[in-house]
Protein backbone atom coordinates (compact mmCIF):
# COMPACT_ATOMS: atom_id res chain seq x y z
CA UNK A 1 0.00 0.00 0.00
CA UNK A 2 1.15 3.42 -0.56
CA UNK A 3 0.01 7.31 -1.54
CA UNK A 4 -0.45 7.88 -5.29
CA UNK A 5 2.81 9.10 -6.61
CA UNK A 6 3.44 12.64 -8.37
CA UNK A 7 1.28 12.00 -11.96
CA UNK A 8 -0.43 9.32 -10.79
CA UNK A 9 -4.04 10.71 -10.47
CA UNK A 10 -5.11 11.11 -14.26
CA UNK A 11 -4.91 6.99 -14.25
CA UNK A 12 -6.36 6.71 -10.61
CA UNK A 13 -9.34 8.75 -11.38
CA UNK A 14 -9.50 6.87 -14.98
CA UNK A 15 -9.67 3.43 -13.45
CA UNK A 16 -12.36 4.42 -10.89
CA UNK A 17 -14.67 6.14 -13.55
CA UNK A 18 -14.14 2.90 -15.32
CA UNK A 19 -14.65 0.06 -13.43
CA UNK A 20 -15.97 1.55 -9.49
CA UNK A 21 -19.79 1.07 -9.50
CA UNK A 22 -20.51 5.05 -8.77
CA UNK A 23 -18.24 5.87 -11.31
CA UNK A 24 -15.90 8.83 -9.63
CA UNK A 25 -16.42 12.03 -10.07
CA UNK A 26 -13.97 13.80 -7.76
CA UNK A 27 -13.87 15.22 -4.00
CA UNK A 28 -14.18 18.62 -2.55
CA UNK A 29 -12.12 19.50 0.71
CA UNK A 30 -9.79 16.94 2.26
CA UNK A 31 -9.06 13.73 0.67
CA UNK A 32 -6.59 11.02 0.33
CA UNK A 33 -5.90 8.23 -2.88
CA UNK A 34 -4.42 5.39 -2.44
CA UNK A 35 -2.67 2.08 -4.78
CA UNK A 36 -2.15 -1.51 -3.59
CA UNK A 37 0.38 -3.47 -5.77
CA UNK A 38 1.19 -6.89 -6.28
CA UNK A 39 4.24 -8.21 -7.82
CA UNK A 40 4.46 -4.36 -9.53
CA UNK A 41 0.95 -4.18 -11.03
CA UNK A 42 -1.88 -2.31 -9.10
CA UNK A 43 -4.53 -4.61 -8.14
CA UNK A 44 -6.94 -2.39 -6.13
CA UNK A 45 -7.50 1.50 -5.15
CA UNK A 46 -8.82 2.88 -2.08
CA UNK A 47 -9.87 6.80 -1.66
CA UNK A 48 -10.89 8.45 1.31
CA UNK A 49 -12.71 12.31 1.38
CA UNK A 50 -14.24 14.00 4.42
CA UNK A 51 -16.96 12.64 6.44
CA UNK A 52 -21.00 12.67 6.00
CA UNK A 53 -21.97 15.77 7.12
CA UNK A 54 -24.95 13.74 8.85
CA UNK A 55 -25.00 9.96 9.93
CA UNK A 56 -27.67 9.41 12.03
CA UNK A 57 -26.18 5.90 13.13
CA UNK A 58 -22.45 6.99 13.70
CA UNK A 59 -23.69 9.74 15.41
CA UNK A 60 -25.50 7.73 17.68
CA UNK A 61 -22.69 5.33 17.95
CA UNK A 62 -20.26 7.93 18.75
CA UNK A 63 -23.25 9.90 21.21
CA UNK A 64 -21.89 13.24 20.95
CA UNK A 65 -23.84 16.30 20.52
CA UNK A 66 -24.07 18.58 17.64
CA UNK A 67 -21.96 21.57 18.57
CA UNK A 68 -19.29 18.29 19.14
CA UNK A 69 -20.14 16.99 15.72
CA UNK A 70 -19.89 20.67 14.07
CA UNK A 71 -16.43 20.43 16.14
CA UNK A 72 -14.71 17.21 15.89
CA UNK A 73 -16.26 16.57 12.27
CA UNK A 74 -12.57 16.54 10.51
CA UNK A 75 -11.16 14.00 12.79
CA UNK A 76 -13.45 11.22 10.78
CA UNK A 77 -12.46 10.27 7.26
CA UNK A 78 -14.74 8.66 4.90
CA UNK A 79 -14.05 5.34 2.58
CA UNK A 80 -15.60 6.59 -0.57
CA UNK A 81 -13.90 4.73 -2.93
CA UNK A 82 -12.70 1.26 -2.81
CA UNK A 83 -12.04 -0.85 -5.91
CA UNK A 84 -10.39 -4.25 -6.58
CA UNK A 85 -9.20 -4.12 -9.88
CA UNK A 86 -9.93 -6.78 -12.49
CA UNK A 87 -6.94 -9.05 -13.01
CA UNK A 88 -5.32 -12.18 -11.13
CA UNK A 89 -6.89 -13.42 -7.75
CA UNK A 90 -5.32 -12.87 -4.34
CA UNK A 91 -6.45 -14.55 -1.62
CA UNK A 92 -7.20 -12.18 1.04
CA UNK A 93 -7.09 -9.08 -0.59
CA UNK A 94 -9.46 -7.21 0.26
CA UNK A 95 -9.13 -6.85 3.82
CA UNK A 96 -5.32 -7.15 3.55
CA UNK A 97 -5.43 -3.50 1.54
CA UNK A 98 -8.27 -2.48 4.21
CA UNK A 99 -6.02 -2.90 7.21
CA UNK A 100 -2.65 -1.92 5.79
CA UNK A 101 -4.22 1.31 4.77
CA UNK A 102 -5.76 2.11 7.93
CA UNK A 103 -1.94 0.95 9.70
CA UNK A 104 -0.93 4.55 7.79
CA UNK A 105 -4.22 6.25 7.33
CA UNK A 106 -4.31 9.03 9.90
CA UNK A 107 -0.13 9.60 9.81
CA UNK A 108 -0.58 10.43 6.47
CA UNK A 109 -3.73 12.46 6.94
CA UNK A 110 -1.62 14.43 9.73
CA UNK A 111 1.43 14.77 7.07
CA UNK A 112 -0.60 16.14 4.11
CA UNK A 113 -3.43 18.18 5.84
CA UNK A 114 -2.03 19.22 9.35
CA UNK A 115 -4.24 17.12 11.97
CA UNK A 116 -4.69 12.80 12.88
CA UNK A 117 -8.06 11.13 12.33
CA UNK A 118 -9.76 8.91 15.40
CA UNK A 119 -12.43 7.25 13.56
CA UNK A 120 -12.74 5.74 10.39
CA UNK A 121 -16.45 5.15 8.49
CA UNK A 122 -17.97 3.60 5.38
CA UNK A 123 -21.34 2.96 3.67
CA UNK A 124 -21.65 -0.20 1.72
CA UNK A 125 -24.88 -0.98 -0.36
CA UNK A 126 -26.30 -3.88 1.43
CA UNK A 127 -27.89 -4.87 -2.16
CA UNK A 128 -24.43 -5.62 -3.64
CA UNK A 129 -21.86 -6.16 -0.97
CA UNK A 130 -22.13 -7.86 2.22
CA UNK A 131 -19.35 -5.87 4.06
CA UNK A 132 -17.21 -9.33 4.70
CA UNK A 133 -13.80 -7.46 3.70
CA UNK A 134 -14.38 -4.29 6.36
CA UNK A 135 -15.72 -7.20 9.37
CA UNK A 136 -12.54 -9.47 8.60
CA UNK A 137 -10.41 -5.87 8.90
CA UNK A 138 -12.03 -5.17 12.47
CA UNK A 139 -14.79 -2.87 11.22
CA UNK A 140 -18.14 -2.77 13.12
CA UNK A 141 -21.24 -2.40 11.80
CA UNK A 142 -23.12 0.24 13.79
CA UNK A 143 -26.71 0.81 11.79
CA UNK A 144 -28.38 1.73 8.65
CA UNK A 145 -28.84 5.28 6.79
CA UNK A 146 -32.50 6.56 5.78
CA UNK A 147 -31.25 6.16 1.93
CA UNK A 148 -31.16 10.39 1.48
CA UNK A 149 -28.00 12.02 -0.93
CA UNK A 150 -26.58 15.19 0.15
CA UNK A 151 -26.74 17.71 -2.83
CA UNK A 152 -26.35 21.20 -3.51
CA UNK A 153 -29.77 21.89 -2.48
CA UNK A 154 -30.11 20.61 0.52
CA UNK A 155 -30.74 16.28 1.12
CA UNK A 156 -32.92 14.41 -1.70
CA UNK A 157 -34.04 10.45 -1.21
CA UNK A 158 -32.21 8.00 -3.33
CA UNK A 159 -33.99 4.95 -1.83
CA UNK A 160 -31.24 3.06 -1.52
CA UNK A 161 -29.88 2.78 2.69
CA UNK A 162 -26.63 2.05 2.45
CA UNK A 163 -24.98 0.15 5.61
CA UNK A 164 -22.23 2.01 7.96
CA UNK A 165 -19.16 0.69 9.42
CA UNK A 166 -16.78 2.13 11.47
CA UNK A 167 -13.30 1.67 12.32
CA UNK A 168 -11.55 3.06 15.82
CA UNK A 169 -7.93 4.86 14.27
CA UNK A 170 -7.28 5.59 18.27
CA UNK A 171 -8.42 3.92 21.55
CA UNK A 172 -11.38 4.74 23.07
CA UNK A 173 -12.46 7.03 19.73
CA UNK A 174 -16.29 7.18 20.68
CA UNK A 175 -15.37 8.34 23.96
CA UNK A 176 -12.64 10.99 22.96
CA UNK A 177 -14.93 12.42 20.06
CA UNK A 178 -17.86 12.85 22.36
CA UNK A 179 -15.89 14.15 25.26
CA UNK A 180 -16.58 17.69 26.47
CA UNK A 181 -13.46 18.46 27.56
CA UNK A 182 -10.92 17.51 24.60
CA UNK A 183 -10.60 20.11 22.13
CA UNK A 184 -9.84 18.64 18.83
CA UNK A 185 -6.44 18.91 16.79
CA UNK A 186 -6.00 22.27 15.02
CA UNK A 187 -4.67 22.48 11.21
CA UNK A 188 -0.99 23.13 10.89
CA UNK A 189 -0.48 22.00 14.89
CA UNK A 190 -0.41 19.57 17.81
CA UNK A 191 -3.33 18.55 19.49
CA UNK A 192 -3.85 20.72 22.12
CA UNK A 193 -6.17 19.82 25.24
CA UNK A 194 -7.14 23.12 26.75
CA UNK A 195 -7.56 21.74 30.80
CA UNK A 196 -5.93 24.12 33.07
CA UNK A 197 -3.23 22.62 35.37
CA UNK A 198 -4.44 23.56 38.95
CA UNK A 199 -2.26 26.75 39.04
CA UNK A 200 -3.35 27.78 35.66
CA UNK A 201 -7.05 27.02 36.97
CA UNK A 202 -6.84 28.66 39.84
CA UNK A 203 -5.26 31.77 38.15
CA UNK A 204 -8.45 31.83 35.88
CA UNK A 205 -10.88 31.95 39.15
CA UNK A 206 -8.46 34.49 40.08
CA UNK A 207 -8.88 36.77 37.29
CA UNK A 208 -12.20 36.49 36.81
CA UNK A 209 -13.14 37.36 40.47
CA UNK A 210 -12.11 40.58 39.88
CA UNK A 211 -15.08 41.56 37.78
CA UNK A 212 -17.40 43.32 39.20
CA UNK A 213 -20.93 41.27 39.57
CA UNK A 214 -23.38 44.24 38.98
CA UNK A 215 -26.34 41.46 39.35
CA UNK A 216 -29.37 42.38 42.66
CA UNK A 217 -27.94 39.95 45.71
CA UNK A 218 -31.30 38.86 46.05
CA UNK A 219 -31.83 35.20 43.94
CA UNK A 220 -28.36 34.52 43.32
CA UNK A 221 -27.94 30.50 43.20
CA UNK A 222 -24.70 30.53 40.73
CA UNK A 223 -21.30 32.81 41.21
CA UNK A 224 -20.36 35.03 38.37
CA UNK A 225 -17.19 33.48 38.41
CA UNK A 226 -17.89 29.96 37.56
CA UNK A 227 -20.38 30.78 34.85
CA UNK A 228 -17.77 32.21 33.25
CA UNK A 229 -15.43 29.81 33.95
CA UNK A 230 -17.65 27.27 32.33
CA UNK A 231 -18.67 29.72 29.21
CA UNK A 232 -14.75 29.59 28.38
CA UNK A 233 -14.13 26.40 28.99
CA UNK A 234 -17.36 25.83 26.76
CA UNK A 235 -16.19 28.05 24.12
CA UNK A 236 -12.62 26.47 23.99
CA UNK A 237 -14.29 23.25 23.20
CA UNK A 238 -16.11 24.36 20.37
CA UNK A 239 -19.98 26.18 21.89
CA UNK A 240 -21.14 28.36 19.84
CA UNK A 241 -24.15 29.61 21.62
CA UNK A 242 -25.91 29.70 24.92
CA UNK A 243 -27.87 26.84 24.36
CA UNK A 244 -24.41 24.71 23.57
CA UNK A 245 -22.83 26.33 26.51
CA UNK A 246 -25.49 24.57 28.85
CA UNK A 247 -25.30 21.70 26.77
CA UNK A 248 -21.85 21.24 27.45
CA UNK A 249 -22.41 21.93 31.40
CA UNK A 250 -24.73 19.54 31.15
CA UNK A 251 -22.06 16.59 30.26
CA UNK A 252 -19.50 17.90 32.80
CA UNK A 253 -18.48 15.90 35.91
CA UNK A 254 -19.20 16.26 38.92
CA UNK A 255 -15.31 16.66 39.72
CA UNK A 256 -15.06 19.35 36.78
CA UNK A 257 -17.96 21.64 37.95
CA UNK A 258 -16.33 21.57 41.50
CA UNK A 259 -12.94 22.77 40.24
CA UNK A 260 -14.96 25.52 38.08
CA UNK A 261 -16.41 26.93 41.53
CA UNK A 262 -19.65 25.84 41.41
CA UNK A 263 -21.67 25.39 44.78
CA UNK A 264 -23.00 21.90 46.09
CA UNK A 265 -26.79 21.62 46.31
CA UNK A 266 -27.72 20.88 49.94
CA UNK A 267 -30.44 18.68 48.99
CA UNK A 268 -29.18 16.65 46.12
CA UNK A 269 -25.54 16.62 47.07
CA UNK A 270 -24.61 17.50 43.86
CA UNK A 271 -22.97 19.81 42.03
CA UNK A 272 -25.31 22.02 39.87
CA UNK A 273 -24.48 23.16 36.81
CA UNK A 274 -26.46 26.69 35.48
CA UNK A 275 -29.33 26.56 32.69
CA UNK A 276 -28.76 28.28 29.40
CA UNK A 277 -30.96 31.03 30.65
CA UNK A 278 -28.79 31.83 33.59
CA UNK A 279 -25.94 31.68 31.42
CA UNK A 280 -27.72 34.13 29.16
CA UNK A 281 -28.21 36.76 31.59
CA UNK A 282 -25.20 36.67 32.66
CA UNK A 283 -23.35 37.00 29.57
CA UNK A 284 -25.60 39.69 28.24
CA UNK A 285 -25.16 41.64 31.62
CA UNK A 286 -21.11 41.60 31.49
CA UNK A 287 -18.84 43.72 30.15
CA UNK A 288 -17.41 42.08 27.32
CA UNK A 289 -14.10 44.29 27.19
CA UNK A 290 -13.77 43.78 31.08
CA UNK A 291 -13.63 40.06 30.29
CA UNK A 292 -11.30 40.12 27.30
CA UNK A 293 -8.77 42.72 29.01
CA UNK A 294 -8.73 39.92 32.31
CA UNK A 295 -8.16 37.10 30.20
CA UNK A 296 -5.71 37.90 27.64
CA UNK A 297 -3.13 37.26 30.28
CA UNK A 298 -4.14 34.08 31.08
CA UNK A 299 -4.62 33.03 27.46
CA UNK A 300 -1.06 33.55 26.63
CA UNK A 301 0.01 31.74 30.21
CA UNK A 302 -1.66 28.58 27.93
CA UNK A 303 0.94 28.86 25.29
CA UNK A 304 4.32 28.62 25.04
CA UNK A 305 6.30 31.01 26.66
CA UNK A 306 8.26 32.28 23.71
CA UNK A 307 5.41 32.15 21.32
CA UNK A 308 7.30 31.82 18.03
CA UNK A 309 4.94 33.99 15.73
CA UNK A 310 2.12 35.43 16.09
CA UNK A 311 0.00 36.45 13.02
CA UNK A 312 -2.35 39.95 13.03
CA UNK A 313 -5.68 39.25 11.41
CA UNK A 314 -8.78 41.26 11.31
CA UNK A 315 -12.04 40.10 10.97
CA UNK A 316 -15.97 41.52 10.64
CA UNK A 317 -17.84 39.83 13.41
CA UNK A 318 -20.94 38.70 10.82
CA UNK A 319 -24.13 39.19 12.70
CA UNK A 320 -23.18 41.76 15.51
CA UNK A 321 -23.48 45.05 15.82
CA UNK A 322 -22.22 47.89 18.12
CA UNK A 323 -24.07 50.79 20.03
CA UNK A 324 -24.97 52.92 17.42
CA UNK A 325 -26.07 49.42 14.49
CA UNK A 326 -22.42 49.39 13.16
CA UNK A 327 -20.74 46.20 12.38
CA UNK A 328 -18.18 44.96 14.90
CA UNK A 329 -14.79 44.55 13.28
CA UNK A 330 -11.58 43.00 15.53
CA UNK A 331 -8.06 43.25 14.93
CA UNK A 332 -6.66 40.02 17.00
CA UNK A 333 -2.80 38.88 17.60
CA UNK A 334 -3.18 34.39 16.78
CA UNK A 335 -0.18 31.91 17.63
CA UNK A 336 0.50 30.06 14.41
CA UNK A 337 -0.17 26.44 14.70
CA UNK A 338 -2.38 26.72 17.83
CA UNK A 339 -4.46 29.16 16.67
CA UNK A 340 -4.51 30.57 19.90
CA UNK A 341 -5.67 34.58 20.29
CA UNK A 342 -3.82 35.70 23.04
CA UNK A 343 -4.70 39.89 22.43
CA UNK A 344 -7.51 41.21 20.69
CA UNK A 345 -8.91 45.30 19.82
CA UNK A 346 -11.99 46.39 18.73
CA UNK A 347 -11.02 48.41 15.61
CA UNK A 348 -12.99 52.41 15.99
CA UNK A 349 -15.33 52.65 12.38
CA UNK A 350 -13.63 55.64 12.55
CA UNK A 351 -10.27 54.77 12.20
CA UNK A 352 -8.89 51.86 10.38
CA UNK A 353 -5.99 48.34 11.55
CA UNK A 354 -3.20 50.19 10.85
CA UNK A 355 -3.17 52.75 14.13
CA UNK A 356 -4.58 49.70 16.56
CA UNK A 357 -1.86 47.44 15.77
CA UNK A 358 1.30 48.83 17.77
CA UNK A 359 -1.29 49.12 20.65
CA UNK A 360 -2.44 45.25 20.56
CA UNK A 361 1.17 44.28 20.18
CA UNK A 362 2.66 46.61 22.82
CA UNK A 363 1.43 44.53 25.76
CA UNK A 364 3.12 41.06 24.35
CA UNK A 365 6.29 40.01 25.25
CA UNK A 366 7.65 39.20 22.06
CA UNK A 367 11.32 39.23 22.02
CA UNK A 368 12.84 36.81 19.69
CA UNK A 369 9.53 36.13 17.86
CA UNK A 370 8.26 36.77 14.45
CA UNK A 371 5.09 38.61 13.86
CA UNK A 372 3.63 38.03 10.19
CA UNK A 373 0.64 40.44 8.76
CA UNK A 374 -1.12 41.14 5.42
CA UNK A 375 0.09 43.71 2.78
CA UNK A 376 -2.30 46.36 4.92
CA UNK A 377 0.62 46.40 7.55
CA UNK A 378 3.09 46.22 5.40
CA UNK A 379 3.92 50.14 7.36
CA UNK A 380 7.37 51.84 8.45
CA UNK A 381 5.85 52.61 11.60
CA UNK A 382 4.82 48.68 12.47
CA UNK A 383 8.11 47.82 11.15
CA UNK A 384 10.49 50.02 13.35
CA UNK A 385 8.03 49.00 16.72
CA UNK A 386 8.37 45.52 16.35
CA UNK A 387 12.35 45.79 15.88
CA UNK A 388 12.89 48.27 18.41
CA UNK A 389 10.43 48.02 20.67
CA UNK A 390 9.52 44.25 20.83
CA UNK A 391 12.83 42.64 20.00
CA UNK A 392 11.32 40.65 17.42
CA UNK A 393 11.31 40.19 13.66
CA UNK A 394 8.47 40.69 10.70
CA UNK A 395 7.44 39.01 7.98
CA UNK A 396 4.98 41.46 5.96
CA UNK A 397 3.34 41.15 2.39
CA UNK A 398 4.37 43.45 -0.36
CA UNK A 399 1.73 43.92 -3.43
CA UNK A 400 1.14 46.51 -6.22
CA UNK A 401 0.11 48.87 -4.34
CA UNK A 402 3.87 49.86 -2.95
CA UNK A 403 5.09 49.86 -6.69
CA UNK A 404 8.28 51.40 -5.67
CA UNK A 405 9.22 49.18 -2.48
CA UNK A 406 8.22 46.06 -4.51
CA UNK A 407 10.66 47.21 -7.53
CA UNK A 408 13.86 47.58 -4.61
CA UNK A 409 12.81 44.10 -3.48
CA UNK A 410 12.92 42.66 -6.69
CA UNK A 411 16.13 44.67 -7.54
CA UNK A 412 17.68 43.59 -4.52
CA UNK A 413 16.81 39.73 -4.97
CA UNK A 414 19.19 40.04 -8.28
CA UNK A 415 21.52 41.76 -7.07
CA UNK A 416 25.04 40.07 -6.71
CA UNK A 417 25.03 41.55 -2.86
CA UNK A 418 22.27 39.47 -2.05
CA UNK A 419 23.55 36.88 0.26
CA UNK A 420 24.01 32.91 -1.65
CA UNK A 421 21.85 30.11 -0.70
CA UNK A 422 19.17 32.82 0.82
Amino acid sequence: MRLLGPGEKPLWNQLMREHHYLSFQGWVGESLRYVAEWEGDWVALVGWCAAALKCGARDRWIGWPEVLRHRRLALIANNARFLILPGPRVANLASRVLGLTLKRLSCDWQQVHGHPLWLAESFVDPQRFSGTCYRAAGWMKVGQTRGYGRRADGYRAHGEPKTVWVRPLVAEAAERLRNPLLVAPLAGGKPMDFKPSQHQAAELLRTLMRLPDRRKRRGIRHDQTAILALAICAVLSGARSFLAMAQWAQRCEQNHLRCLGFRRNARSGRYQPPSEPTIRRVLSGIDAQQVDEALTGWVRSLGPSCPGAIALDGKTLRGARGPAGQAVHLLSAVLHGQGLVVAQREVSGKSNEIPEAPALLAPLDLEGSVVTADALHTQKALARFVVEGKKADYVLTVKDNQPSLKQEIAEWFASESFPPGA
